[in-house]
C-alpha cells in the first residue's frame, strides 16, 4: 500500500540558491534530475520500513534475504553511512528504453539497464564529483555518495525526494519519465530544502504489470516474491532453478523488463544517449550457443566491465540452457549437447532439463537430445544431475 502519513512541514529556506546550483551541477555531470529528502525521523514514513521488515519476515526476499536482513539496521538509519547526515540528494539517471524488435531465435534477453557497460563506476564517479563540488561550495560540509551496492534504501528516499510513487510493480515511477532510470544517493550533513513525496496512487485501477509477470511473482500490488522474480533468479540466485519456474523464464538470461514494458507510464520514458549505457556491439541480446562455450576465463574476459558478471558463469550458463529449453534452436544443438559435459553440475542439470524439452521439438532435435542424455546418464556422478537426466528421459 502507499504510505499515508500526514504531509510533511514546509521546506527550509535556501537564501543562497544552493539547491538550484546543485541541480545545475548534477545535470552537467550527466544526472537526469534530482530531489532532496530529509533524514529527520519526523519527515520519514515509518510505514515504509515496517513494510520492508514485514516483507523480509514473510520470506519474500528470495536470494537476497540473508544479506538484506543482515543489513536491515543500516537501511533503517542512514547515520551508519554518514555520521551527522541531515539530507539525502536522490539522483535519477535515465537509461535506454527496450527496443521494439523481437528477440531472435537463439538469443537470450537481457534487462535494458544491463546491456551496456556496468553503470556502477559511471554513477559512482559522477556522485563523487557532485559531492566534491558541494563540499567546495560549502566549506566544512561532508558528503558520501552511495550507488546501489550499499545497504541503503534508495527507493524509499527516492519517494521521499519526490522522484516518483511506488508503482504496483514495486518500482519507483516518475509521472514525467516512467521507471527506466537508475537511482544514486548523495548523503550530506547539510540541511537542504526537501521535497514532498508523491502520495497519489497514479497506478489507479491498472493491473498490467501484475497480469503480465511470467512467473506470477506479485503476491499483491506492491508486494513482490523475489524468489519468483526472473530478475532475482537470473542475477542473484545461485544453484538450480525450481523446475516449476523454468518454463516461465522464457529467454531471459539476465534480469527482466516485462513489468516495465507493459507499464503505460513508460510511454513517457525519455531513454538515454549516454554511450556507456548503450548495448554492447549494438545488440540487445546474447547468443546462447556462444555463452555455453565460455570457460571461466573467457566468461570474465567477455563480460569485463559489465553488470552481467554479477550472475557469475554458473548462473548465466544455467539461464542460457533454460532459455534454449524454452525456445529450441537447431543451430545451438552442438553447443547444448557439449554443455552436458560441463564441469559445473548446476549447468549440466539445466542442460539436461533443456534437452528433455527438446524431446518434443521435432524428430531431428529429439534424436540428438535423447542420444546425448542417454550417453551422459551412465557417466554422471552428481545425484541431482542424474535425477534431471532421468526426469528428462521420462519413464521407460
Amino acid at each position: 500500500m502507499l504510505p499515508t502519513s500526514p504531509p510533511r512541514p514546509g521546506a527550509i529556506a535556501d537564501p543562497d540558491g544552493l539547491l538550484d546550483a546543485l541541480r545545475a551541477e548534477a545535470v552537467r555531470l550527466g544526472f537526469s534530475r534530482l530531489g532532496v529528502a530529509s533524514t529527520a525521523s519526523e519527515h520519514r514514513d515509518g510505514l515504509v520500513h515496517a513494510a520492508f521488515r514485514n516483507w523480509l519476515e514473510r520470506g519474500l526476499g528470495g536470494p537476497m534475504t540473508d544479506w538484506l536482513a543482515g543489513h536491515e539496521a543500516l537501511r533503517r538509519n542512514p547515520e551508519g553511512m554518514l555520521r551527522g547526515v541531515r539530507s539525502v540528494v536522490m539522483l535519477a539517471t535515465d537509461h535506454p528504453r527496450p527496443d521494439a524488435a523481437a528477440t531472435a531465435v537463439g538469443s537470450g534477453r537481457v534487462a535494458t539497464y544491463a546491456r551496456g557497460d556496468d553503470y556502477h563506476p559511471l554513477l559512482r564517479r559522477r556522485v563523487n564529483d557532485l559531492g566534491a563540488w558541494l563540499e567546495a561550495r560549502v566549506p566544512g560540509s561532508r558528503t558520501r555518495g552511495v550507488v546501489d551496492s550499499a545497504p541503503f534504501s534508495e527507493r524509499e528516499f527516492g519517494w521521499l525526494a519526490g522522484l516518483g510513487w511506488f508503482g504496483k510493480n514495486c518500482l519507483l515511477i516518475d509521472p514525467a519519465a516512467g521507471s527506466y532510470f537508475l537511482l544514486t544517493a548523495l548523503l550530506t550533513d547539510l540541511v537542504l530544502p526537501f521535497a514532498d513525496p508523491i502520495r497519489v496512487d497514479h497506478c489507479g485501477t491498472c493491473t498490467a504489470c501484475l497480469d503480465a509477470c511470467p512467473t506470477g511473482a506479485f503476491v499483491a500490488p506492491r508486494l513482490l516474491d523475489a524468489g519468483r522474480c526472473i530478475s532475482g533468479i537470473t542475477i542473484e540466485q545461485r544453484g538450480p532453478v525450481s523446475a516449476a519456474l523454468r518454463p516461465a523464464m522464457g529467454t531471459w538470461v539476465f534480469g527482466c523488463d516485462v513489468c516495465q514494458e507493459v507499464c503505460p507510464w513508460n510511454r513517457r520514458a525519455p531513454g538515454s544517449t549516454e554511450p556507456t549505457l548503450q548495448p554492447r556491439d549494438g545488440a540487445g541480446g546474447l547468443d546462447l550457443a556462444s555463452l555455453l562455450g565460455l570457460d571461466d576465463t573467457a566468461f570474465r574476459e567477455r563480460f569485463r566491465g559489465s553488470a552481467i558478471l554479477r550472475a557469475k558463469r554458473s548462473g548465466l550458463l544455467r539461464s542460457a540452457a533454460i532459455a534454449l529449453g524454452n525456445r529450441p534452436d537447431p543451430a545451438a544443438a552442438p553447443a547444448l549437447v557439449a554443455a552436458l559435459d560441463d564441469d559445473d553440475s548446476v549447468v549440466r542439470g539445466a542442460v539436461a532439463w533443456a534437452l528433455g524439452r527438446w524431446l518434443g521439438a521435432g524428430e531431428t532435435l529429439a534424436r540428438q537430445a535423447a542420444a546425448a542424455l542417454e550417453a551422459r546418464q551412465p557417466r554422471e556422478a552428481d545425484p541431482d544431475v542424474r535425477r534431471e537426466i532421468e526426469a528428462a528421459l521420462g519413464p521407460g
